[in-house]
């Protein structure tokens, strides 16, 4: 017994018998917990499969809970605005009140109300009005059409300047179709103001018969061939602006129209931004029966 080496061997194999004592007692207990197990599992039957556990990648994807909107944080109202709008709500629910009570006291208290508003919009008034005499750019009497009789004198005078010397260009490739019908009293009173004005500002008006009759002012009037049918001139007079060489036409006006009116609208149609205006109003056709 005092050998080292035969120690050590009982030893271990002392460790190799308890070992296989352990096992053997778990296997014999496993044999006798299977009836048991056997029958408390009676349920799932002779035959039963059972799903086997899905892999995480198999799991629906659980989406994402929508982040709760952030609502914008609303700057404070100026007190001015505040008091502006108790003040509009004051003054409709008074009115209201006395076109339904229209007792004394009710339409009293809505006209002292109104009363008031009336007073600051006249005092709003009063301070733009110094405002804008202080402000030429922003004086509306200073922009466009002048108010004052010298001034409007002044304006109308340099309008018909410029606006002469337009269509003078624009009488280059221009002329004017004047429809008309020898028997039409109008007619005859409009045609020595296209006659004056084909001589003023230098563009060709071009005289057109609907009846085939002569008219004074226009010894070489031309009979109509169609084109007033084509341009659905169904009253006279008629003007319209016609481009020869390109064809397209654009009514000016019907009815006996004035020299400012003529100037005004031939300058108006004759813009590059005219046929944005109202793009159906020029038409495009041929004019060689016209101009041969």
């Amino acid at each position: 017994m005092n050998n080292p080496t035969s120690f050590f061997a009982i030893t271990r194999l002392a460790l190799v018998l308890c070992a296989v004592s352990l096992t053997v007692g778990a296997l014999t207990a496993s044999a006798q917990d299977a009836p048991r197990r056997y029958w408390s599992d009676t349920w799932r039957g002779w035959h039963f499969y059972e799903e086997p556990e899905p892999d995480d990648a198999d799991k629906p994807a659980v989406p994402p809970k929508p982040a709760s909107p952030v609502v914008p944080v609303q700057p404070p109202k100026a007190p001015e605005l505040a008091a502006f709008e108790r003040l509009q709500k004051t003054l409709e629910e008074t009115r209201n009140i006395a076109i339904m009570q229209p007792t004394e006291a009710n339409v009293r208290r809505y006209m002292e109300l109104e009363s008031q508003v009336v007073e600051r919009a006249s005092y709003f008034a009063d301070v733009a009005q110094r405002v804008a005499w202080a402000t030429p750019e922003l004086d509306p009497t200073l922009q466009g059409r002048p108010v004052g009789a010298k001034a409007l004198e002044v304006f109308e005078k340099q309008q018909l300047t410029e606006r002469s010397r337009s269509i003078a260009d624009l009488g280059r490739d221009h002329v004017l179709f004047f429809f008309y019908r020898s028997d039409c009293p109008y007619c005859h009173a409009f045609a020595p103001t296209l006659e004056a004005f084909q001589a003023r500002h230098g563009i060709k008006v071009v005289a057109i018969g609907v009846d085939g009759g002569p008219i004074p002012g226009f010894p070489d009037a031309r009979a109509d061939n169609g084109i007033a049918t084509t341009l659905k001139v169904t009253q006279v007079p008629a003007v319209f602006l016609a481009q020869p060489f390109t064809g397209k036409i654009t009514p000016i006006g019907f009815g006996v129209l004035s020299e400012a009116q003529l100037l005004e609208r031939i300058a108006l149609v004759a813009t590059p931004q005219a046929d944005a205006m109202v793009p159906g109003a020029s038409r495009l056709i041929g004019l060689q029966s016209v101009f041969p």
